[in-house]
Order: structure tokens, then sequence, then C-alpha cells
């Protein structure tokens, strides 16, 4: 075994302190209150390196690659993890590493959010009309997965010709925050801005806040993974002991055969994740590097969704309950689905990156 293979062993292992698939009672406590997660978490994930797992080494990181944080959120994504790891570690840790603020973040005990959705739910530099003048920030931004217990915002906007970054503070004047309900019990943060202080970080931020979105949509994609694969764990369980007609219903070869089926698309989310993985740990660029991102998260998106849904079916009346966890795997893949950018954003993206052999 690698020491690569050794440090993905041990994050996933190491996982294990906070996600906990057969115990969803944490979870259900946080449904639909605010913040919606657990800053205390967020601090232990500090404290084990998990947010500051992209930094660089020589800014105060574990520097590790995405083979780990992929595992990671994998492993989050059984345990239906609340508190918002993946952009505070594909986004606001290394976006503040580059600034130099790392230190100030890196330890959990103060959560820096990006704020970068403006129309849909992933940057684009296209859609910003933010505005910052003499740094004060006016606009509306919105998706901001965990905001409502964010205590700063990474938020993009224009001055002049370019899309910057500057960094507010969520009780500065000129912040209005609103909760928007998700379908999980969760909640986005809506921002209105005008006229708030921002202190600058980054000048011309476009090219650091696509890659660091690329790095969140595989990311995301993992968790997806994750989130099927137990989705479909629990289902084969319940098959296994769940009666009808004097027979287990995992018995039956037209049951079995939807569960294989759905096996395969788990399998084949895992794969595209793991192509992107390699392709960004590889020093892929451009196009390509747009494409491995976009492709991974357009199949787990779509995949979860298939999964989760026929493991509720098969599941029966009981899996419609909200007490039944099944429910939860499926909400989860929901929200994360339409995360950094659905399905068919991503095709698209996909459809106008991959190279020609690729997309033939």
């Amino acid at each position: 075994m690698s020491a690569a293979d050794d440090q993905v062993r041990l994050i996933r292992d190491s996982a294990a302190a906070i996600a906990t698939p057969g115990d969803l009672s944490r979870i259900r406590r946080l449904r639909f209150t605010l913040p919606g997660f657990d800053p205390a978490v967020v601090a232990r994930m500090g404290a084990l390196g998990w947010l500051a797992l992209r930094v660089p080494e020589a800014a105060g990181g574990a520097g590790m690659g995405m083979a780990e944080l992929a595992a990671l959120a994998e492993a989050l994504g059984r345990g239906l993890v609340a508190e918002p790891l993946v952009p505070l570690a594909t986004i606001a840790l290394p976006l503040l590493a580059e600034a130099g603020r790392t230190a100030e973040y890196a330890g959990g005990s103060r959560i820096a959010l990006p704020a970068l959705a403006e129309r849909t739910g992933r940057f684009d530099p296209t859609e910003i009309t933010t505005t910052a003048e003499m740094n004060r920030l006016t606009g509306n931004k919105r998706f901001v997965a965990g905001g409502m217990g964010a205590d700063a915002f990474l938020v993009s906007a224009r001055a002049g010709g370019t899309v910057g970054l500057w960094l507010v503070e969520a009780r500065a004047a000129g912040v209005t925050l609103r909760a928007d309900e998700t379908t999980d019990g969760a909640a986005f943060a809506s921002l209105a801005l005008e006229n708030a202080d921002g202190l600058p970080l980054i000048e011309d931020a476009r090219i650091a806040l696509v890659r660091a979105l690329d790095e969140c949509a595989v990311a995301t994609a993992a968790e997806l993974v994750g989130v099927m694969d137990q989705a479909l764990s629990m289902t084969l369980d319940y098959m296994r002991t769940r009666e009808q007609f004097g027979r287990r219903i995992g018995s039956f070869q037209a049951l079995q055969h939807r569960a294989a089926d759905l096996a395969i698309q788990v399998a084949l989310a895992r794969a595209s994740v793991d192509a992107a993985v390699a392709a960004l740990d590889a020093g892929a660029q451009g196009a390509r590097r747009a494409a491995a991102a976009s492709q991974a998260k357009a199949r787990a998106s779509d995949a979860a969704m298939l999964v989760c849904r026929a493991s509720i079916q098969l599941h029966g009346g009981i899996g419609y309950t909200d007490e039944a966890d099944i429910g939860l795997y499926l909400k989860r893949a929901m929200v994360l689905a339409a995360s950094f950018g659905n399905a068919a954003l991503h095709r698209r993206r996909y459809a106008a990156s991959a190279p020609p052999e690729d997309a033939a």
C-alpha cells in the first residue's frame, strides 16, 4: 500500500469521530434549527486539520490532495454530516490562505463561508452584479450553505473591470441575512449588502474562484457518492429482513435486478469522481480540469437522485415516512445535487469544455 493510500485510509478512519451513519440522532436534532449545524463540530474539524486540508503546508495547512478530501467528503456524506466542510475546505480556506489569513480560520473557531452565487447555485463571473466601491459592497448573494452560522463571508464583487474577493463580517453594518430553508431541514443564507464594509483579499480573483469551485464540485460529487452508497446499503439490509407473502423481499428476482442496477449507478458515479480526483491531483488545467469536475458532478447528481428515490420505493410505504432514515438520504441528495451547479448546468459546461476525443 502506498503512502498516499495510507493517508486516504487514515482520513477516512478519522471521519468516524463525526460521521455515524448508523445513528442519525444528532442530524435529526439539527433539522429545522438555525444555523442548521453545530459550530463546535466545525471547531473539531479544524482541530483534526480538515478545514485546511487543501492548504499548502507552507501556508499553515495539511497540504493534502483531492484524493484525501474526496475520501473524507464521501464518509461525511454517509453520515449526512450537516457542517459545511466542503465549501470551507475547497473554497474558503484555500482563498484565505492565498490572502495570508489561514491562521485566523483554520482552527474553526471563526467560520468564513463563501458567498459567491447570485442567480444560480454556482459562481459565474458573467452574472456578478455585486459592486465594490472604495471597499464598500452593494448587491445580493444567495445559496450560502451554512451561512446563518458564519462569522464572516468571502464575497465576490466587481470593482472596475475585475471580479475581486472581499471579507465581509456577518454582523457588519449594511449586511442583512435571510434564512432560506432547504429540503433536508437545513438552511441557505441570502445576503443583502448595502454599502457594507469589506476587507480586500484578492484583487482579481476570477481564476482562483473558478479553480476553487472545480474542487468544490468534485468534493460535493464525492459527498453524493457517500449519500447514495449508504442509502443503497440501508436498502439492501432492509430487503434481507423485510418479509412479504412469507418470503424475504430480497429473494424476489425483480427486486434483485433493481438493486443490481442501483449498485451499477453507484459504481459509475464513484469511478467518475475518482477520475476527476486523479485529474485534479495530476495538475489538470483549463478546459480539461473543468470537464473532469463537471462530468463528476453531473454524474453524481443524477445517480444520487436515481438511487435514493429507488431506495425509498424499495422500502415500501415506511420509506415515505419522516421517521424512516432513508428519507433523510433522499432529502440530502436533493440539496447536494443542486448545490454548486446542478446536473444540467454541469452537462452544458462539460460539453463546452471536453476535448473532442472525450466528447465523441
